[in-house]
């Protein structure tokens, strides 16, 4: 089993109670605590929650890989709609080359209706957005590996496309998304690696098994994915403040029940654990308090 790893995602939106003024200082607080405890820092690809600021995921990656040399990023997740993936394939690859291979490619099938509509793009059922899924990554695959490049799909099309600098090292490309007949087995044919967001252990342990049975189908080694857990982390200073939310599981209140809460996940194999934080005091408590138990 690989050894456990731990990455931090940046604060999207202003949170509550935040000046939106200070969500850009917040975040390079943040990457300055995380070091060396941290390897990777990633970041959400959303347009809008509602009228707060939000960041675009691509260019807040470019900023901060070079403003902050010494982690790897990546993206949790890109939604495959709104990039043309031969360009995104092209963008991925220049990161990569700028930031000496620390790059990591999140994508998944998208979910977001409002976003999708509010920015004009078509939002289809979510079968057609896995099957575009699906050629996404094959087109991607294809610009990395290929010189020149072509696929012909029924979403996605390239013919002789280069795309130079190819990725020296590979960038690893990961599917986030637990939809069990379709982006599961998308994970199962293409993906180096699988992440889970927001659940349970059991919610997880079972969508394992139908990844495990998704890698049978397709003749894949279940053991070549590498596996990943993104939770929500609050570590108030009052525990009787820790309020959990509808919709996701959310790690905490104290650094001793977080313990408890991710232990499961590692012993399942989950190896690498990214985690969004509440607030700086949150974050160093994880750092000091949960990681190294976990790491035993």
């Amino acid at each position: 089993m690989p050894p456990l790893t731990f990455g931090w995602v940046v604060q999207p939106a202003p949170r509550p109670h935040m000046d939106p003024a200070d969500l850009h200082e917040y975040n390079r607080a943040s990457l300055r605590a995380l070091a060396p405890a941290f390897t990777t820092v990633w970041v959400e690809d959303h347009f809008q929650w509602e009228d707060r600021p939000t960041l675009e995921a691509m260019t807040t990656l470019t900023y901060l890989a070079a403003e902050f040399p010494g982690f790897t990023y990546g993206s949790m997740v890109l939604g495959q709609s709104y990039r043309n993936p031969a360009l995104l394939a092209k963008m991925a690859a220049t990161l990569h080359y700028l930031s000496g291979g620390r790059f990591i490619l999140g994508i998944g099938a998208g979910w977001k209706e409002d976003e999708y509509r509010a920015y004009g793009y078509p939002y289809p059922s979510a079968g057609e957005r896995v099957a575009q899924l699906a050629e996404a990554v094959q087109v991607i695959r294809a610009l990395w590996t290929q010189s020149p490049a072509s696929f012909y799909g029924a979403h996605y099309t390239i013919e002789n496309a280069y795309c130079e600098p190819r990725p020296n090292p590979m960038i690893p490309l990961v599917i986030g998304g637990a939809g069990e007949r379709g982006t599961l087995r998308v994970a199962a044919q293409y993906a180096d690696g699988w992440n889970f967001n927001f659940g349970t252990p059991d919610e997880c342990r079972h969508k394992l098994d139908v990844l495990r049975q998704h890698c049978a189908d397709v003749g894949r080694d279940y053991g070549s994915i590498a596996l990943s857990y993104y939770g929500m982390v609050d570590l108030p200073d009052d525990p009787a403040s820790f309020a959990p939310r509808g919709g996701f599981y959310l790690i905490g209140p104290t650094p001793r029940e977080a313990i408890a809460q991710l232990r499961p996940f590692v012993e399942m194999g989950i190896s690498h654990i990214l985690v969004r934080t509440t607030g700086m005091a949150t974050l160093q408590r994880f750092r000091d308090e949960v990681m190294p138990a976990l790491i035993r």
